[in-house]
């Protein structure tokens, strides 16, 4: 057996609604501890995806190109679809990511707290993981301390932007910067999993600094803002040359045909994600209110969600439970004294809200 998994606990899935309301003993349990989309998903999906399974055969195996699915993403993005790696959930571009370039040697830079996909990945692969700590009052990453953490071994540099957990946002000016500094053998991955829900900047994305930074590489899902959670399909933006490295260990028919008939029908619906972003920001605006009037210390965000600090780690966790038994699940145990919040459609947030102020009475 691998010494680098036997250190490893297994990933234990949020206990599903129905089961969590059988066990509260309440008739409606609302999940907002996975960033998943309140507002579900584009009508456009689910007449897409009826009109695939009632036309064509499942005994077949699926495009192991997503070639459709693949030419409407570089159309929208506009990029070559040579430069595309998609896969199952941003989950599996990660760890093709930390396969194809990292080995024992080698270590890796991320900002702490983060998705911990990235430095779980890369213990499978035996790699040391570098962890540059964020600004404790503004949650916003220090890309002072990660240039500094980059030495001979740094294989790669994840940067989470908006940055999950903390739903902080870096310039595009930033990390331009940043990635003049960065040694060219080093690639710095920008998971853009939540960009499209920023709103302080009509140019959030990296996307352009492709062309100036060949070492750079950009990642998204439409398990966000396109409530595709279900469907797991994410996808990774690369130089054709390191795009085709990757590629070389792809899974054959990594992804179903309903999912990939399910995000292209999404991805067209671009008037359904507007009102999303609209939406889920006046109720981020709501929260940061009323986390102000409580005289709660949380980091601004740029995302579908809220990271919040209590006085202390047992009434952070009182506040979870004392939303849970009233039927809001929120996300705890990401770092003491913690919750990340996420932003619910206005009723559920504006309930929450009241109960919040129960709890700090």
């Amino acid at each position: 057996m691998k010494e680098s998994i036997k250190q490893l606990k297994p990933y234990i899935p949020e206990e599903p609604v129905s089961a969590l309301q059988a066990r509260l003993g309440v008739e409606r349990v609302v999940r907002l501890s996975a960033n998943e989309n309140p507002y579900g998903t584009s009508p456009q999906v689910r007449e897409a995806v009826l009109k695939y399974v009632t036309d064509h055969d499942s005994s077949q195996y699926p495009d192991g190109n997503a070639g459709s699915l693949r030419t409407a993403l570089a159309k929208h993005l506009n990029v070559p679809e040579s430069s595309l790696v998609i896969g199952v959930g941003l989950d599996e571009v990660i760890t093709m990511l930390s396969r194809a370039f990292l080995t024992a040697k080698d270590s890796v830079v991320i900002s702490t707290p983060t998705f911990s996909e990235y430095a779980l990945n890369a213990q499978l692969e035996g790699a040391q993981i570098k962890a540059v700590p964020c600004d404790a009052v503004t949650g916003a990453a220090n890309p002072d301390g990660m240039l500094a953490a980059i030495d001979d071994t740094t294989r790669l540099v994840w940067l989470c932007n908006p940055n999950n957990p903390t739903g902080t946002y870096c310039s595009v000016s930033a990390i331009r910067e940043f990635m003049r500094q960065v040694p060219k053998d080093v690639l710095v991955l920008i998971d853009e999993a939540y960009i499209e829900f920023v709103t302080s900047t009509d140019s959030a994305s990296a996307l352009p600094l492709l062309a100036e930074f060949g070492n750079m590489g950009l990642m998204r899902t439409f398990s966000k803002a396109y409530g595709l959670a279900n469907y797991r399909v994410g996808y990774l933006v690369l130089s054709p040359e390191l795009s085709n490295y990757v590629q070389a260990i792809r899974l054959p028919y990594n992804l179903n045909s309903v999912s990939q008939v399910a995000a292209e029908a999404a991805l067209q619906d671009q008037a359904f994600i507007e009102r999303v972003v609209a939406a889920n920001a006046v109720e981020r605006r709501k929260w940061e209110a009323c986390l102000d009037e409580l005289k709660l210390h949380y980091y601004h965000s740029e995302a579908n969600f809220i990271f919040v600090e209590f006085p202390t780690a047992e009434k952070a966790q009182y506040v979870a439970d004392y939303w849970l038994q009233a039927g809001y699940q929120v996300r705890s145990g990401l770092s003491p004294k913690w919750l990340r919040i996420t932003i619910g459609q206005a009723d559920d947030c504006k309930k929450m809200q009241i109960l919040l102020k129960e709890c700090l009475v």
